[in-house]
């Protein structure tokens, strides 16, 4: 199905779950790290020294997607619920879940300044979206 055919309020439901998928991405790659180094059980928050770098980085990337879901999930409920139908909001929400993939990329692949760029899109992208729903009920 083509992203053009979808009406723009599904867009806004679609990138959310979207973007709750994009949080469990890099935690694929914290579980192959402790498959590799051997998982313990009894106390799998212990094994994090353990980890190689780049799955501690997984892992940071991981838990900050967290913070910048809750953003956008409100962002985009709010642009869902106020009847938002620009080019410019389906814009900020499909950047918004390119943004946080490549964010993970570069977390993980420690390229600090193009994943705080990408930080910095995702959360324009989220603005974005308050903003245009505040204009829209005004």
């Amino acid at each position: 199905m083509s992203l053009s055919l979808l009406p723009v309020p599904a867009i806004f439901l679609y990138s959310i779950v979207v973007a709750a998928i994009l949080i469990y991405v890099p935690y694929l790659l914290v579980a192959f790290a402790r498959v590799q180094i051997g998982y313990d059980l009894s106390a799998p928050r212990a094994m994090f020294d353990k980890l190689p770098p780049y799955a501690q980085r997984a892992t940071w990337a991981h838990k900050n997607s967290f913070e910048g879901f809750m953003v956008f999930a409100a962002a985009a409920l709010m642009a869902y619920v106020t009847g938002v139908s620009s080019i410019e909001a389906v814009t900020a929400a499909i950047a918004f879940n390119i943004a946080r993939l490549l964010y993970s990329i570069f977390y993980i692949t420690n390229i600090p300044l193009l994943r705080s760029l990408m930080f910095g899109v995702a959360s324009f992208s989220s603005g974005t979206l308050f903003y245009l729903s505040l204009m829209q009920i005004k």
